[in-house]
């Protein structure tokens, strides 16, 4: 899978992704091996990453971001310092997942601001996987606008039709799955700045699967 951009430019290389991975990672003091573990990926998977020789999944790169604090949304894009800032829907940038559901990122990057608003669209019978989570005192805000999502946070399922909504604390393991015969789209407004990240090695993402009503 290739995390891909809908601009005119033609989009972000796995160089340029690299690059921005490796530049967080330095803000921060963090060594190679101590963001690979704390990301739950190994030290080789991570440096192909950084040297732009491995395309990340969009799991993976969700992986790398929750354990630098942050969102996709900085390691794809650079701040903006504007008090107005338009994005057309040929400038936002686009995370493609083969198995059949892409996220789309409708906020700008924002100095000092870890805060990312996207809209999510689920093939039908399709499970997005399982996400890590966020630091405590994050916060996750989700609202459906077309079909069915399976919601589980911590093991815990949540049905959710067109127009409900939910907010959760985003510490926690939360899968996205489409059990329906239809597309499911939704939106999900994520605050991940909350306390520092912990340390520690978190467990296995899920890959994507085919999602049950289970």
């Amino acid at each position: 899978m290739r995390v891909t951009t809908a601009r005119r430019s033609g989009g972000l290389t796995m160089s340029g992704i690299g690059e921005r991975v490796r530049r967080e990672r330095q803000r921060r003091g963090l060594s190679l091996t101590g963001l690979a573990a704390e990301a739950g990926v190994s030290s080789s998977m991570l440096s192909d990453v950084e040297r732009g020789a491995k395309a990340p999944t969009v799991l993976v790169l969700d992986r790398i971001a929750t354990a630098l604090g942050t969102s996709i949304a900085r390691l794809l894009d650079d701040e903006q310092d504007a008090r107005v800032v338009v994005r057309r829907h040929d400038e936002q940038d686009v995370a493609r997942d083969p198995s059949g559901w892409e996220r789309r990122v409708l906020s700008p990057v924002l100095p000092g601001v870890e805060f990312e608003l996207m809209r999510t669209t689920i093939g039908p019978g399709v499970d997005a996987g399982a996400f890590s989570p966020h630091a405590p005192g994050s916060r996750e805000y989700l609202a459906v606008e077309v079909g069915t999502l399976l919601l589980t946070i911590d093991g815990v399922p949540y049905t959710l039709r067109a127009g409900d909504s939910v907010y959760y604390a985003g510490d926690c393991v939360h899968s996205f799955a489409n059990p329906a015969d239809g597309p499911c789209v939704y939106y999900l407004a994520m605050d991940v700045a909350g306390a520092p990240t912990r340390t520690g090695h978190h467990a296995p993402i899920a890959g994507a699967r085919i999602a049950s009503e289970g």
